[in-house]
């Protein structure tokens, strides 16, 4: 008579795992996913070991590893079935919720372990510091009541504590209250260091980073990669080659180019500071390349306005065997944008999905917008807005905006304004965009309107702001400036030099000074003290003839400044490398890299 099998006492794979009823844990470096754990769980039930404050301990810790929305929720529900749970259990809790995707819940949790009596300790605050930093600016309330209560403890200048402090503030958009933490430490660490030069260099407050990494050195603290990062991070914001190449200098003595998030970041520090062919030496001399490292390269072609060698460089990827990013389909697109490949560009685009599985961001949109407005494709453009899947951003529209004004198309640009108010009314640059571009069609009546409309909101137009690194010290120049240490010489070599450019053809594009009750002479004086302008000529007298001019700008550079530059990089044979928040410009006899589409 056949006898019916007895049923295991888990489903296990009998060649993967044996049950050791004197230890079952004994299987949890075995266990692969949560319904293995929950299997063990099952087995300590039934030999009435879950009673045990170890065992559901460490069933915690393996949920708190590497924690998924379902992980954490079983070991809160593990967690709430314990009478008389301790603090360090809780800090294991707070460490799973702050690396999870709902880390406010750690927030909450502790709440509820201070109403049951419990004292954190100095494990406590730094996973719940985190929690904080990770939801960013909406969650600084919360850091600021977890920053009092680190102080009633006594553990605010602990060693675990102040750095996550530091953190947790510059991530929340406070790094001046970072910077308080940080001044308060007697005798801060290499941790505390690379916290705040992180948050300064995050917030485009490179000249602070610098200043510090340059203090750490001074203090003989020994750098991380981290650091190094920051620094990299820090130049390539500033443009600042020769102190990034100074800092090259610094990784390679100390073995740093060992890793490769620092070489992908010095990729980006020369891209970004005008100095693609360094860019391209370090990464063709990387032994082991990542997807970041990649996109890099192609990010970097992009921004020098060589577009087909993006793309090529995308395709090498691919033989390489390595998946695209959001970052490598962010510079491609930027890629086709400025080179008028706009047919590729949209391929790119849905291949993104389709092919990838990446969800295009708001950024991606964005280059969308930017490709099909600089082919003059508006209507298509301002659909492909309008029908957006996610919330559009002001910049969006302000994108089109820039491309109705590049076209002359005033009436979608007066439909687009409206939509960009309805989001933000604050930002002068879209009034003056809108005003001059009325004034182009001669329509008066609306250019007052608009600029009366400007000065009754308060909105004010961020002024232009040019930097440029000679001997290691950047100096800045912002249009109409008259109060920089050498501004009388300056001024007066920027007369001659405008002289000497008319003489070879240079008229000065008064056009682009809306100012109705100016007069021509005072629209060309505007135009001459552009800040692009200004640092260009300082830079043609404080450098040796053939040196390399490399300027920085925070805005669009206009037209007449781009004219400009090309001819002074006839005259004095010069080559003029211009970065402004778009591309890089390489002017060159008398020619520009972005074959003036830009």
């Amino acid at each position: 008579m056949a006898t019916t099998p007895s049923l295991p006492i888990t489903q296990f794979s009998p060649t993967k795992l044996r049950i050791d009823t004197t230890n079952p844990l004994s299987l949890l470096p075995k266990c692969t996913s949560l319904r293995e754990l929950k299997q063990i769980q099952a087995f300590t039930i039934k030999t009435h070991l879950l009673n045990d404050l170890n065992v559901v301990t460490k069933l915690i810790n393996f949920c708190t590893q590497h924690p998924t929305t379902s992980s954490m929720d079983h070991a809160q529900h593990l967690f709430d079935g314990i009478s008389e749970p301790d603090t360090a259990l809780f800090n294991t809790m707070g460490r799973g919720y702050s690396r999870s995707k709902t880390p406010f819940r750690a927030i909450c949790l502790f709440v509820q372990v201070l109403n049951s009596g419990l004292f954190p300790d100095d494990y406590t605050f730094p996973s719940l510091l985190k929690s904080c930093a990770s939801m960013g600016a909406k969650a600084l309330q919360e850091g600021k009541q977890l920053h009092c209560f680190a102080i009633k403890f006594g553990l605010n200048n602990n060693v675990y504590v102040c750095p996550t402090l530091i953190n947790m503030y510059a991530e929340c958009n406070d790094v001046d209250a970072a910077r308080r933490v940080f001044d308060k430490i007697s005798e801060p660490c290499v941790v505390s260091y690379n916290a705040i030069i992180t948050g300064y260099a995050r917030t485009s407050r490179p000249n602070e980073a610098l200043s510090l990494f340059r203090e750490l050195q001074e203090r003989n603290i020994k750098p991380t990669d981290v650091t190094m990062l920051s620094a990299l991070s820090s130049c390539a914001l500033l443009g600042a080659l020769d102190l990034g190449k100074w800092i090259h200098e610094y990784i390679k003595k100390y073995r740093f180019d060992k890793y490769v998030k620092v070489n992908t970041a010095l990729i980006d520090m020369y891209a970004k500071c005008g100095s693609l062919d360094d860019a391209v030496s370090i990464f063709n001399n990387m032994s082991v390349r990542d997807t970041q490292a990649w996109s890099a390269m192609v990010v970097a072609y992009a921004t020098h306005g060589q577009g087909y060698k993006a793309i090529s460089m995308f395709e090498e990827m691919k033989k390489a065997q390595l998946s695209p990013d959001e970052i490598t389909f962010l510079g491609l697109l930027y890629a086709c944008s400025h080179t008028g490949l706009v047919e590729e560009g949209c391929r790119y685009f849905y291949s993104m999905r389709d092919k990838y599985g990446i969800i295009p961001g708001i950024k991606h949109y964005g280059c969308m917008v930017d490709l099909l407005g600089r082919a003059g494709r508006l209507d298509e453009a301002y659909r492909l807005i309008d029908e957006l899947p996610i919330t559009p951003t002001p910049i969006l529209w302000r994108t089109l905006l820039s491309a109705c004004s590049s076209h002359g198309n005033l009436e979608l640009a007066k439909q687009v304004i409206e939509r960009i108010f309805e989001l933000d009314n604050s930002h002068g640059g879209d009034y003056v965009i809108l005003s001059n571009l009325c004034a182009r069609a001669g329509s008066w009546e609306d250019v007052d309107f608009f600029r009366k409309l400007m000065r009754d909101r308060g909105a004010v137009k961020v002024p232009g702001c040019s930097s440029i690194e000679i001997n290691n010290v950047v100096h800045e120049f912002f249009s109409g400036d008259g109060v920089h240490s050498v501004s009388t010489d300056l001024h007066r070599a920027l007369d001659e030099l405008v002289k000497e450019l008319k003489m070879v053809g240079y008229v000065p594009d008064t056009s682009l000074v809306y100012h109705g009750d100016m007069e021509d002479e005072e629209k060309e004086i505007t135009l001459r003290y552009h800040s692009e302008k200004l640092a260009i000529a300082f830079g043609l007298l404080n450098t040796p003839p053939g040196t390399t001019i490399r300027v920085v700008k925070n805005l669009r550079v206009c037209g007449d400044c781009h004219s400009a530059a090309k001819l002074i990089s006839l005259i004095f044979d010069r080559q003029i490398i211009l970065r402004d928040v778009q591309r890089f410009h390489h002017f060159k006899g008398g020619k520009c890299s972005c074959g003036d589409f830009w």
